[in-house]
């Protein structure tokens, strides 16, 4: 990182799309600033100015320049950085086939989690079915290799790690087990934990249930 850089993230702890930026800063070893917001208060007037069309975090501010939504931030990351700890496939067709996946996480995955920890009854039931579903079908993509990018860890195992990080919160809101129906995506959560940057950068899956239970109070859910 060049001395002139000067990186800051708006974060809000627990929040599974900023655990993506930072992972991605992680792997990488770049250092930033955190300014963490409250989002169960007023937006801060920093996350507006910086993110008018969403007023959403996560938001990498680099050199004063932001950039917005998850996604998008780890690729930045991965092409500004590119020298160290590629993320993304060198292949244009295995980069394809990883922001595929990655983007069915956010448009199916995360849908689905949210109903498991949010809602009761049948919305809740019908949301396990789904979360259990869909993690199937990314379990699958996993195939013989010990992360989804093949031998190292890279962007999909980034995209999907933090909602692993979830998955104590999801069982203990919907009263069932992950592991008994995705064992070898469980097993692939561990591997990824045994990596010394992914464990600096996340909390403990019990601090995430706690953060939650604390939100779901203040905003009432």
């Amino acid at each position: 990182m060049a001395n002139s850089d000067h990186i800051v993230l708006l974060d809000f702890s627990g929040s599974p799309f900023v655990m993506r930026v930072r992972l991605a800063l992680a792997a990488k070893g770049i250092e930033y600033q955190i300014k963490e917001e409250d989002l169960t208060q007023s937006k801060s007037s920093l996350l507006l100015k910086v993110n008018p069309v969403h007023k959403k975090i996560p938001v990498l501010i680099h050199n004063g320049k932001p950039v917005c939504e998850s996604l998008i931030i780890v690729e930045y990351i991965d092409e500004v950085w590119k020298d160290r700890c590629p993320l993304l496939p060198a292949d244009p067709y295995q980069r394809a086939k990883a922001k595929f996946w990655a983007d069915f996480i956010d448009k199916m995955v995360h849908p689905s989690s949210y109903k498991v920890w949010a809602a009761n009854g049948e919305v809740q039931e019908a949301g396990k079915k789904e979360f259990i579903d869909r993690i199937k079908m990314l379990e699958g993509e996993l195939k013989s290799n010990p992360y989804f990018g093949g031998e190292t860890l890279g962007f999909l195992d980034i995209a999907f790690l933090p909602l692993y990080y979830w998955f104590h919160t999801l069982e203990t809101f919907g009263k069932f087990s992950i592991e008994a129906e995705c064992p070898k995506l469980v097993a692939w959560g561990k591997r990824c934990m045994e990596e010394e940057f992914v464990c600096a950068s996340l909390p403990h899956p019990h601090k995430v249930y706690d953060l939650v239970v604390e939100y779901k109070k203040k905003m009432g859910i």
